[in-house]
């Protein structure tokens, strides 16, 4: 079959190599290798798909339903492989080969159009926190992970720049450095974690009720994790005419029922959402820009 990339991944990694990337140009024949290389028989590539992998529905040759995935180098497949190694199945979609191809994983079939974003609010707020503490694992030793103080350190980089150039953000980014200063001052605990978790990233499975998926994996304090959870659904946050103290009681609950403290986790808030306004900003995304600058100003 043709492996036809989704619109939704040719558009999200021309945002994240604006100068260009072979990685498509090359798929088709990468997917067809590692079909073939497994004796995988292709049902069909999930639309809409990630945003920075293709996604393909297979059975394996004993019929078992599985999911093959592929991704280009940047989106750190490698990484990905060990923490689900590390994770064994805990909480987290499971591996189903040890092949270590580069940029092609094999894994357990999920239902992939059931996420727990489907649930009402508070609900899918609640179990995708107990998906998610199951993530926070002590990391391997010698891990190859890399650490909330290095992705932050490169993010802010780029928020400075951002500042530079649209001062009108320089506020809020001045607010969020800040807060990242001081919490790297003192980190709580070191922990195993997903790195972009959201309630999209909790899909319903057979093995268990619900399993988190599309780890990019990084190793630092729970409050971080936990503050991309925070704005979930935040264009339902920035409708409600009450939405800053909803956000606020958002984070004491969640902060509450995962045991992180609340400070720290609203400084996480502030730091991932300026970071990802400042991005979205950067490359073109003015819609979602305003919705994350707002929502961080609640904080």
């Amino acid at each position: 079959m043709a492996f036809e990339p989704p619109r939704r991944l040719v558009k999200a990694l021309g945002e994240t190599a604006p100068d260009g990337d072979d990685w498509l140009e090359r798929l088709p024949e990468a997917a067809e290798r590692a079909v073939a290389l497994r004796e995988l028989a292709v049902e069909r590539v999930q639309v809409p798909g990630g945003r920075s992998s293709l996604v393909v529905l297979v059975r394996t040759a004993d019929g078992t339903p599985a999911v093959l995935k592929l991704a280009p180098r940047r989106a750190r497949p490698e990484s990905e492989r060990a923490a689900l190694a590390h994770w064994a199945g805990t909480g987290a979609v499971q591996l189903l080969d040890e092949d270590a191809t580069e940029g092609v994983l094999l894994l357990e079939r999920l239902h992939p159009d059931v996420s727990v974003r489907s649930l009402p609010e508070a609900k899918a707020l609640l179990e995708a926190a107990g998906t998610l503490r199951r993530l926070w694992v002590v990391p391997p030793v010698g891990h190859p992970f890399e650490t909330v103080a290095e992705r932050t350190g490169r993010q802010a980089d780029a928020m400075r720049a951002g500042a530079v150039a649209d001062p009108q953000v320089a506020p809020l980014v001045d607010a969020a450095l800040a807060a990242r200063g001081e919490l790297l001052a003192a980190p709580p605990e070191q922990r195993l974690l997903h790195g972009t978790f959201r309630q999209s990233k909790v899909l319903a499975g057979d093995r268990m009720p619900w399993l988190a998926v599309g780890p990019d994996p990084v190793v630092g304090e729970c409050a971080f994790d936990l503050a991309r959870l925070v704005r979930d659904r935040v264009e339902d946050l920035i409708a409600q005419p009450s939405g800053a103290s909803t956000t606020r009681r958002r984070v004491k609950r969640l902060a509450e029922s995962l045991d992180v403290d609340q400070e720290r986790l609203r400084g996480w808030t502030l730091f991932r959402a300026v970071e990802s306004g400042v991005r979205a900003r950067r490359v073109g995304r003015e819609k979602d820009a305003e919705l994350l600058l707002e929502f961080a100003g609640w904080l």
